[in-house]
């Protein structure tokens, strides 16, 4: 006996008909008969009186249906309040987030957010390496690319622009590179991954295509080092603009060839099933796509990158 089979009942206790039941409820007569007969055999009475021109309630009938019907509303209510429940922004955010984008720009995001919502509580894990959702105890992610998990379902924030960047003080005295060929006598600073570091770098510009196998003296599998490291002026980096933005606006780096784009990626707030998209998690989805979304503004408004038409 299931909740369905109970509707049934009422239904045909409504119609006092099994075949105008199963009509309004858009099933086969021998169905809704079966789902009688189940309840039926689950209660060891029965609740309808046969004949051949109609059916009429028993006396069982007439005492469970009634009951039933009033506990199926309150289970209907219940199910309304766990979904205005849903729909209150509280509970604790449980977010894992790039080391770099982490500590220098979604951090104190969250901070605003949980001003206006006193009801939430975070708990961050900072880090650049790949997330488990059972064994890292996250809700989300907040990852470049997009998830290749077909499992998993996610928010696409924003596109993101390489950066080809470096301090004034090092170009002044390395010199300016005009095209990617002028790279590579540079020192470049590396992220690694997997102990494997990024060191060849690939440009494009009006359809055409150039690689370069960079070498250098620095490389990490902690972007916020590598940021660290070209802010200090030791050598030229391939960054996330975002990663990159309140360097860049503020001038402590330059954007180098900004005509040539670099790699291109993607953001994207990834949580483990759709089951996990709370209130919370679509505030925090429509805060992020504003915040990104207001600083690739500005970074093409003042020329760091450029975005692709169309």
């Amino acid at each position: 006996m299931t909740l369905e089979d109970l509707q049934v009942v009422l239904k045909v206790a409504e119609f006092r008909s099994i075949t105008a039941a199963a009509i309004s409820l858009d099933m086969r007569t021998a169905t809704a008969s079966a789902a009688v007969k189940r309840v039926e055999k689950a209660l060891g009475a029965e609740l309808f009186v046969r004949t051949t021109r109609q059916l009429r309630l028993s006396g069982a009938g007439e005492k469970y249906l009634p009951q039933c019907e009033q506990a199926l509303h309150m289970l209907e209510l219940a199910r309304h309040n766990i979904r205005d429940d849903r729909e209150t922004v509280e509970g604790e955010l449980r977010l894992a987030v790039s080391s770099d984008l982490g500590r220098n720009l979604v951090i104190p995001w969250l901070d605003e957010l949980m001003a206006e919502q006193p009801d939430l509580s975070l708990r961050v894990n900072v880090s650049d390496s790949n997330i488990d959702f059972y064994r890292d105890s996250v809700d989300m992610a907040l990852r470049y690319g997009s998830p290749d998990d077909a499992s998993l379902f996610g928010f696409k924030i924003c596109d993101i622009y390489g950066v080809l960047c470096a301090t004034q003080a090092y170009l002044d005295q390395h010199g300016w590179p005009g095209h990617p060929h002028d790279l590579a006598p540079h020192n470049g600073l590396f992220y690694q991954l997997q102990d494997i570091p990024h060191d060849t770098w690939t440009f494009t510009r009006e359809g055409q295509r150039f690689k370069v196998r960079m070498h250098g003296n620095r490389s990490s599998n902690d972007g916020d080092l590598v940021r660290r490291w070209c802010v200090a002026g030791l050598g030229i980096a391939v960054k996330s603009c975002l990663d990159m933005s309140d360097d860049l606006l503020a001038g402590r780096v330059i954007s180098i060839m900004p005509e040539y784009q670099t790699r291109m990626t993607e953001l994207w707030l990834i949580c483990p099933s759709r089951q996990s998209i709370t209130p919370a998690v679509r505030l925090l989805r429509d805060r992020l796509r504003e915040k990104c979304a207001g600083i690739l503004d500005e970074l093409a408004r003042h020329g760091h990158i450029r975005r692709s038409r169309g």
